[in-house]
């Protein structure tokens, strides 16, 4: 199958095209820069920004599938609108596109922060309604529950068969560009003054994209499906990478409320002082909050199967020793890692 993969330089698409390449598929990429473990797998690279109607017009022809991973993560409120454009824009522009060329199959890569978001600890599935209310003063989130709805709209209007696969928070190796594990990397590097008091999940990237590559046949259009590998409160997942590097957890424990206003607190003396603090505010006021979400659907329906997520940590905080902090390799934790 001809398949296009947007976003297939970064963390998931660097999983996943691989994958699809074993699967004999054949593939193009559509990409800001240069791809070359892609073009070392055959793989077609079209040189265009998103945005760019006639590029991907371009890359488009012959296409049967699409792969929609392209995004930015960010928490950042100060400019929602280059999120809204890239998440939102960027993705009906595609949609439009991949309905004019006859696309058989468009597979979006959303997040779990559209569905499993709340103030207090629960575990959410896919029959949750969107958590608008929740995640108004954080850009990112809101950003992808429109580009969602868009997406899923172009399925109920138009017929384009749309599978939408959230993923909680993405760790393992090949994150080069701290896109999705920096909340290990600042645990790493000691800028995590307080532990937070909510909870995440995360999913090894391996896992994620094999569900993906399950996606393209046995995914339901119009359906959304969640893929997270673990939940764990803040304290057992940082007890976790702290026992695994020998960094010390934050000791200090603080009602929610301090520690969000401490965050503001400690912003506005960066900005008094002109420099950067250690942890953005919004990412404090998240910690506060419970991510926890339920993967049985992708279970029965994908084939999804985490690996132990002890593995995942493990290689998570191994990658960054090697090629963050300039710390040699760690002992393999695992006799037999499961293969990507």
């Amino acid at each position: 199958m001809r398949i296009l993969v947007t976003g297939g330089t970064g963390f998931l698409g660097g999983a996943l095209v691989p994958l699809l390449a074993r699967g004999g598929h054949r593939l193009r990429l559509l990409a800001r820069s240069a791809a070359p473990e892609a073009e070392a797998l055959g793989a077609e690279v079209v040189r265009a920004p998103l945005q760019d109607r006639e590029a991907l017009r371009r890359a488009l022809e012959g296409v049967e599938a699409v792969y929609h991973l392209a995004g930015q993560v960010s928490f950042d409120p100060k400019d929602p609108a280059a999120l809204y454009d890239l998440h939102v824009q960027g993705t009906r522009l595609l949609l439009e596109e991949c309905r004019e060329a006859g696309v058989r199959r468009f597979i979006l890569a959303s997040s779990s922060g559209t569905i499993g978001i709340s103030e207090e600890e629960r575990v959410h599935t896919e029959e949750d309604e969107y958590p608008i209310r929740l995640v108004a003063r954080w850009p990112y989130y809101l950003s992808k529950i429109y580009q969602e709805k868009t997406a899923l709209r172009f399925h109920r209007d138009g017929g384009l068969p749309v599978v939408v696969l959230n993923p909680s928070l993405l760790l393992g190796p090949g994150d080069h560009r701290l896109s999705s594990t920096d909340v290990v990397f600042k645990l790493l590097e000691r800028r995590i003054p307080a532990m937070p008091s909510g909870g995440l999940s995360f999913v090894d990237v391996r896992d994620a994209a094999e569900a993906f590559a399950a996606a393209l046949e046995r995914g339901r259009p119009g359906e959304r499906y969640l893929l997270g590998g673990a939940n764990m409160t803040f304290a057992e997942f940082f007890g976790r990478i702290s026992r695994l590097s020998g960094v010390s957890a934050p000791a200090v424990r603080l009602p929610s409320q301090v520690n969000v206003a401490g965050a503001w607190l400690l912003e506005r003396y960066h900005a008094w002082r002109g420099s950067e603090p250690p942890l953005a505010r919004e990412e404090v006021e998240m910690g506060e909050h419970w991510f926890f979400i339920d993967s049985g659907k992708a279970a029965r329906e994908l084939g999804f199967a985490p690996r132990d997520p002890q593995e995942t940590l493990h290689a998570t905080v191994a990658f960054l020793d090697r090629h963050f902090r300039g710390k040699a390799d760690r002992p393999a934790a695992f006799a037999e890692p499961r293969s990507a």
